[in-house]
């Protein structure tokens, strides 16, 4: 189940960013990152910052950070295309239809992705292939081409009793919302709790067909990642 990352990271130059989205993986991944033995001394770990994140979520970030004794550094959407959103959608309106859901990403998830890559030689990602159907052809090294760097995604293979027993190994802080039964936590308005039996990322944007269910960080295509 545990991996280490020298030899991947060993052979990639530049800066490394961690994407932070607040997940029981998230954190695994980072717990690795910062114990390998080749921990990358141009790291940066991030967040996208949606501005409509759970008040429990904002809570979390800060024990993360003290948990780790590290920043983890905001990536914000453009306000003037935040009030344009708003605008024609209002509240709940990403539920009108895919195209509109995937306008609300594109703004608040997408562009400052985009901005918080540029730059980097490495993403690396608490992404599994056991997540969902999008997912179900993940490698653990991928190159993406939307960003042009190699993207990295240690936990690709683990199942969801591998990770809670890494989790529960090494007492890793989880995000308050999963003893409320959510298993997969995003944007409030697009999250809900999962009943038993279902799917982890039934709570995710449970109104559209599980092919669907991405916000545009990790589509695929052809062997690539595309936004």
């Amino acid at each position: 189940m545990e991996m280490d990352l020298p030899g991947i990271l060993e052979g990639i130059q530049g800066p490394v960013a961690l994407a932070f989205s607040y997940q029981a993986e998230d954190v695994a991944a980072l717990h690795l990152l910062l114990h390998s033995t080749a921990e990358p001394r141009d790291l940066e770990v991030f967040t996208l910052d949606t501005l409509k994140l759970f008040p429990e979520t904002q809570g979390y970030h800060e024990a993360v950070e003290a948990f780790f004794q590290i920043p983890i550094k905001r990536y914000y959407p453009d306000p003037d295309e935040v009030r344009q959103v708003e605008e024609k959608l209002g509240e709940w309106g990403m539920r009108g239809s895919l195209e509109d859901r995937h306008y609300c990403c594109n703004v608040r998830k997408v562009a400052p992705l985009k901005r918080a890559l540029a730059g980097k030689s490495v993403w690396v990602t608490g992404l599994r292939a056991a997540q969902s159907p999008t997912r179900s052809n993940l490698q653990i090294l991928e190159y993406d081409e939307s960003h042009k760097l190699m993207k990295i995604n240690p936990l690709v293979s683990w199942s969801e009793v591998e990770l809670a027993v890494y989790l529960h190994r090494y007492g890793l802080p989880l995000h308050p919302l999963y003893a409320q039964g959510f298993k997969s936590i995003g944007c409030a308005p697009c999250t809900r709790a999962v009943k038993e039996g279902e799917d982890i990322r039934a709570g995710r944007w449970w109104w559209e067909n599980p092919e669907h269910k991405e916000c545009g960080l990790h589509l695929r295509k052809a062997g690539t990642i595309k936004t």
